[in-house]
């Protein structure tokens, strides 16, 4: 019988906080593959496990795979695992697991730590609907894109980013979406863990004051504020095409009087229009 392909999650910072079931599969796999196999070792040590591991990480995965897979088919487990959190989220593995279902073997994946639900839970914004979004681009200006695309999105935004660059991140947040409530989360479940909290120009000032931003950093931003679509808006849409206004000025229109998201501002307008 072919083997299985797990998705062990591990801990985000407290060795402690993995489970015992995660620790038995990584007991008994034949193979464990990991991103970083120094950092793996430590979490071994720590719980008594074997050390063994191979590497699995971006730069490799096109060489690894195959001899994952291989191994999969001989019958052998195959524990994956990354440097914190479940695998394939920011992290690599999706090529792994796509493969091996292609080839009908057996995937399964065990519950565990996640700094998304981990920074979302405590932050004081609305758990759901939320939207988690990765790491945002390096540069200003395709950051500042990437924000723009999520400026009418009413979930709350989730995503990661390097403290090196999460003074920019913010600001870049603030001119596109705002100045939201939002949350930065850094070396959540380690022993200097801090959660800071309050408006994204409250969190840059916090920072400045930072000669050097370190720790793993999560950044939780407070969806867009969605009004309630008054009833004579379609109604002023109707009016306004009627006199010939065009898409854009109805749009307009109809977003600073009614307090709409420009998307569907410009949605009734176009409806009213018959585009």
């Amino acid at each position: 019988m072919p083997g299985t392909l797990y998705l062990v999650p591990t801990p985000i910072g407290d060795p402690r906080d993995i489970t015992l079931r995660g620790l038995e599969v990584l007991r008994a796999a034949p193979v464990v593959a990991a991103e970083d196999t120094r950092h793996y070792a430590t979490l071994a040590r720590h719980h008594g496990l074997p050390g063994r591991a191979v590497s699995y990480h971006d730069h490799n995965e096109t060489r690894r795979a195959p001899q994952l897979l291989a191994r999969l088919r001989a019958g052998d487990d195959v524990a994956l695992v990354t440097d914190a959190g479940t695998p394939l989220v920011s992290d690599p593995g999706l090529a792994l697991v796509r493969a091996a279902l292609a080839e009908g073997l057996a995937v399964t994946a065990l519950p565990g730590a996640s700094a998304v639900i981990t920074a979302l839970a405590a932050s004081g914004m609305a758990p759901l609907p939320f939207r988690f979004v990765g790491f945002p681009p390096r540069t200003a200006a395709r950051r500042r894109s990437f924000f723009a695309g999520l400026a009418d999105d009413a979930a709350t935004i989730v995503a990661f980013e390097a403290p090196h660059r999460l003074r920019e991140a913010l600001a870049d947040a603030r001119v596109v979406l705002g100045d939201r409530e939002a949350c930065v989360a850094r070396n959540m479940t380690k022993p200097h863990e801090r959660y800071q909290r309050g408006r994204l120009s409250e969190l840059e000032a916090a920072l400045a004051g930072e000669e050097t931003v370190r720790g793993e950093t999560t950044i939780v931003i407070a969806g867009a504020e969605i009004r309630t679509e008054a009833p004579d808006a379609a109604e002023d849409a109707a009016m306004l095409a009627a006199s010939g206004a065009s898409v854009r000025t109805m749009a307009e229109f109809l977003a600073r009087r009614h307090g709409l998201a420009r998307r569907r501002a410009y949605e009734l307008a176009r409806e009213a229009a018959g585009a």
